[in-house]
């Protein structure tokens, strides 16, 4: 891992916009994990910013301990332990080259999805469609790959659960609730991979006070800002890290 000046940088602007997007620009966290990749290679970029993700997820589910619906977690957490598994299995056996062309393919896939989300919402499915346990297994599946690959797991989550129309407290605290279980289940699988040494973790922790007052500054900031208008910014620079990652993927693989 190269510690020079730019990565610093990079590292630093990924963290305060994953803090803003705990904060209450929902979505806008989604580019942080790929910029990172874009200076470093793709798995130490998710494990720098799994514990402070940690450390959030930590206040998240306090905050919403009572607001969630166990009947979706039930089916989705089942799911997320294969979609993890997935992904440790497919990062502990291919190249480092393949690992940034899944991360270029997830983010540029999450990147239209937030398009799409912008331009038409979430796509209608019945509330309780037939096999709705099976979807919600294969959603926490998606979800769990997704989020060990990028940290990018709330397409699969959204379409799930959002046409239930749930209250949004709950709504809100079932996605607390499953994604905090995914990054729990995300920590054995980087530890066995080797990522977090004491330097990796140093610098984690060095950071987890940026984080905290980015949050806090995105709570009073969405007050003010167009979340909506930030998010679409945000978005078009996902696009174009996705394909920087996908173009550093073609250079490795024939290299």
């Amino acid at each position: 891992m190269t510690l020079d000046p730019t990565f610093l940088i990079v590292l630093t602007i990924s963290v305060t916009i994953l803090g803003l997007s705990k904060g209450g620009f929902a979505g806008i966290g989604m580019v942080s994990t790929p910029l990172v990749a874009a200076f470093s290679d793709p798995l130490t970029a998710v494990a720098l910013m799994l514990p402070i993700m940690l450390v959030q997820d930590v206040v998240a589910v306090y905050l919403y301990r009572y607001d969630f619906d166990k009947a979706l977690l039930a089916k989705m957490i089942p799911g997320g332990v294969i979609g993890v598994l997935a992904a440790y299995l497919l990062a502990s056996s291919v190249p480092e080259w393949v690992i940034k062309a899944a991360l270029g393919a997830v983010s540029l896939l999450f990147s239209v999805w937030q398009v799409i989300l912008m331009s038409r919402g979430v796509p209608e499915i019945p509330a309780r469609p037939r096999h709705d346990t099976a979807l919600g297994v294969a959603a926490g599946a998606a979800g769990g790959f997704a989020s060990a690959i990028a940290h990018a797991g709330s397409p699969p989550f959204q379409i799930y659960v959002m046409p239930k129309h749930l209250r949004k407290e709950i709504y809100v605290g079932t996605s607390v609730m499953f994604f905090a279980s995914l990054n729990l289940m995300k920590l054995p699988s980087f530890a066995a991979l080797g990522f977090y040494s004491r330097d990796i973790l140093q610098l984690s922790l060095f950071y987890v006070p940026l984080a905290v007052a980015s949050s806090w500054a995105g709570s009073r900031l969405v007050r003010t800002v167009d979340p909506r208008a930030f998010n679409f910014i945000i978005t078009l620079i996902l696009f174009f890290v996705s394909f920087v990652l996908l173009w550093q993927a073609y250079i490795d693989a024939v290299a």
